[in-house]
């Protein structure tokens, strides 16, 4: 019998054709956010091409070094689960900001001082883990699906004010991608069913490129390679109070990663104990972002984007997403293949991620089923996260009028929804029984070493 009907579906190995397919289908659904992000700095502060293609390619290489720490983790780095890791869009928000209001050398080091903070903190979230029952898990992920929605809905439409806001064409091309996504769902069957996904996206590139909406005239253009280049703006600058917003951020993404490690483990059917797990999630999220406050980049942390690709395609093997690292670090020092990549008009991307980032939702729904809400205390819990969370993300500015630091935690839904949950569980629940999750979530076991 072969080693992959042996195995558990999380460690078992495919065929290489079927891993490369695999592996290519998370690569196209996030590939998308390495481009953006960099294009994004480099708009903002005005960099020259030759670094923003320089910078395009130690995004991709750590993004595939980072997603293959996660898929094997080696040395307690990473969590041996089917993760992809991204730049943060907060992060890179914040990197912007620090690098327009000092200097892009001080934003470098408020990556690297970022990175070391999870290290110092770390000991003392672990402890804080039993905090984080299904009702926290199943708001965050219902928040993480809303807020993605949200974003991606707003690459579709476009600026607001804009002459091409909510073009009939752009929504149009989306909305084809998710019924050609839909569609191979609902038709394929075995292999072909599982990479609806990815033919989803094809078909939307293929239906742009026929009606004359892709542009292909820069992939020939500038080098054909690329390499990552080593402090590409010179000796970092640490500035403490500079780097408190990725500070606080940091904390923010350490909630966001529990949630994400306790989905993954749960859609794949491992088995996990979160306080031995989680820890080596964080740990990857830190180390490849120490690396990326290196190479010029913001943070690079494990993305919840492609929880829905494994649930969608019920692909649950690391492997398929070690496929993707390697083929993301093959691809970053080509720089024809990465602008080649970031020729896929939004409005395709954008369809094909609305799908996967609602089943997120879908995941976080069926979590919270799980829990009792006919108890007068979780509805309350539940109520309350999901009004402290969904409010700036709904309404945009909500808390523009308050303070700098206040607006950080306030105006983050994610943040806000997971701590309301987290502190009103407290409230209504005793602590101790809630913290022995293992008896109202089975799949919290020791995990295998």
């Amino acid at each position: 019998m072969s080693r992959a009907c042996d195995a558990p579906a999380v460690d078992a190995v495919l065929p290489v054709s079927q891993l490369l397919l695999f592996g290519l289908q998370h690569v196209l659904v996030m590939a998308a956010v390495p481009i953006t992000s960099v294009f994004l700095v480099a708009k903002a502060l005005g960099l020259d091409s030759a670094l923003t293609v320089n910078l395009i390619s130690a995004t991709f290489l750590l993004c595939g070094v980072g997603t293959l720490l996660q898929s094997f983790g080696p040395w307690r780095f990473g969590a041996r689960l089917p993760f992809v890791m991204v730049p943060g869009g907060a992060p890179i928000v914040m990197f912007v900001t620090i690098a327009q209001q000092r200097d892009l050398q001080t934003a470098s080091g408020a990556v690297i001082l970022t990175a070391l903070f999870y290290f110092l903190v770390l000991p003392v979230f672990a402890r804080c883990l039993r905090y984080f029952p299904r009702i926290v898990i199943g708001t965050l992920l219902l928040l993480v699906s809303i807020n993605l929605v949200k974003v991606y809905g707003g690459i579709i439409a476009g600026r607001p004010g804009t002459a091409t806001f909510a073009d009939p064409v752009n929504i149009g091309l989306a909305l084809a991608t998710i019924g050609f996504t839909v569609l191979f769902a609902r038709v394929l069957k075995g292999m072909l069913g599982q990479l609806a996904v990815l033919l989803g996206l094809l078909a939307g590139t293929v239906l742009a490129a026929a009606c004359g909406l892709m542009d292909f005239s820069a992939v020939a253009a500038g080098p054909i390679w690329s390499a990552p280049t080593l402090l590409p703006f010179g000796m970092p600058r640490f500035d403490l109070v500079a780097a408190v917003p990725l500070l606080i951020f940091s904390v923010i993404s350490m909630v966001e990663a529990t949630g994400q490690t306790v989905a993954v483990a749960e859609a794949v059917g491992r088995r996990i104990e979160p306080r031995e797990v989680v820890p080596r999630t964080i740990r990857g999220d830190a180390l490849v972002s120490l690396a990326g406050g290196l190479f010029g980049t913001s943070m690079i942390i494990t993305s919840g984007e492609n929880i829905g690709i494994v649930r969608a395609t019920n692909v649950r093997s690391r492997y398929v997403t070690a496929a993707a690292g390697v083929i993301l670090v093959l691809i970053a020092p080509s720089a024809p293949l990465g602008r080649l990549a970031s020729a896929i008009p939004s409005a395709v991307v954008g369809g094909t991620a609305m799908v996967v980032f609602a089943i997120i939702g879908t995941m976080g729904i069926d979590m919270l089923r799980k829990v009792d809400l006919h108890q007068r205390g979780n509805m309350f819990v539940l109520a309350a996260a999901l009004t402290m969370g969904l409010l700036p993300i709904v309404v945009p500015g909500l808390y523009s009028r308050f303070p700098d630091t206040l607006q950080l935690v306030l105006g983050n839904g994610l943040a806000m929804g997971s701590l309301t949950a987290v502190v009103l569980n407290m409230v209504f629940n005793r602590v101790h029984a809630e913290s022995a999750d293992s008896a109202e979530n089975p799949e919290v076991a020791p995990a295998p070493q």
